[in-house]
């Protein structure tokens, strides 16, 4: 290993990636888990693209807003998780620039498009909520659409100066990544070169789009507690607030490692490093697991179907 973290090379054809560092000799323990775990994120999310698929009784707004999450879960995790089982079980830890450069696209816009879903699923419960005998018709299956394309295109086009900028800059320190995925801010930090550029674009990317998700979430929840607040009874609102659990649920399971996991490897320089990337797993995996266990076992019709 020692040959490959060389100072004399520029922009190497392929990268080196450690998987969770200082826990090498664990590896191979970390990986049952993680494999069940990602076996279970599959299996979960493509349970509830088929069920959706086969009940014309499910094909409304919420589920095709859910369908679109699991396809956003299913690419992220598959994005890594098979990388890092292949780190662990084989020591195949080489990958192409390229290869890499495809991967950090894929995970930053595919993450900003999940994102962009938990958005338009808090306001499908704001106008069911608020507007109840007005959503079919605001909500229509042309609106619903262009949200969907509206967050695809936002998520695809956000993402895709980090490739570029990675890109741009001079490796001539080493080739190891120090990660199991190819991160942005991961893999300019390898660079010979001033970073600003790439840090305040990913920054900037944070809180542009997941940032104003979070704030216009908070917007449509203070609306929607608003609204049950006015209503009559005790169990009424308790009824009505039950359809947002599993909403509630879902946008904790996606930020708060986000957050964490974002912020952390920017400005934690004293957290171990492999803390920093069991975080970071914890994010690629926790979501996309959560998601379909969560809308399985909250929403009766998805229930009733399995």
């Amino acid at each position: 290993m020692s040959d490959l973290n060389t100072t004399n090379f520029t922009n190497p054809s392929n990268f080196i990636l450690l998987g969770i560092p200082g826990l090498e000799a664990a590896q191979i323990w970390i990986s049952i888990p993680f494999c069940a775990m990602y076996s279970i994120a599959v299996l979960g999310n493509f349970t509830i693209l088929l069920i959706v698929k086969r009940e014309p009784s499910l094909h409304g707004p919420m589920y095709y807003f859910l369908c679109m999450l699991a396809v956003t879960d299913l690419v992220v995790s598959t994005s890594t998780l098979p990388k890092m089982l292949s780190i662990f079980w084989f020591s195949s830890r080489e990958i192409s620039f390229s290869t890499c450069l495809t991967q950090m696209y894929f995970v930053h816009s595919f993450s900003g498009m999940e994102s962009g879903i938990l958005l338009a699923m808090a306001f499908d419960r704001y106008v069911a909520i608020c507007h109840p005998l007005r959503h079919s018709t605001i909500l229509t299956n042309s609106v619903v659409a262009k949200i969907i394309l509206a967050v695809v295109l936002r998520g695809a086009v956000l993402a895709l100066p980090y490739p570029f900028l990675a890109r741009q800059w001079p490796y001539c320190r080493t080739n190891i990544i120090p990660h199991f995925f190819c991160g942005h801010i991961v893999v300019v930090k390898l660079a010979c070169a001033d970073i600003s550029i790439s840090t305040y674009y990913g920054l900037f990317d944070l809180f542009s789009e997941i940032g104003m998700d979070v704030f216009f979430i908070a917007v449509s929840y203070t609306l929607i507690l608003r609204a049950i607040f006015r209503l009559p009874t005790k169990d009424a609102r308790l009824k009505t607030f039950g359809t947002c659990i599993s909403h509630l649920c879902a946008i904790s399971a996606l930020y708060i490692p986000d957050f964490f996991s974002s912020l952390l490897f920017r400005f934690g320089h004293n957290v171990p490093l492999h803390f920093l990337v069991l975080i970071a797993s914890v994010y690629q995996l926790v979501p996309p697991i959560l998601h379909p266990i969560i809308y399985g076992l909250r929403t009766k019709e998805i229930r009733g179907r399995l």
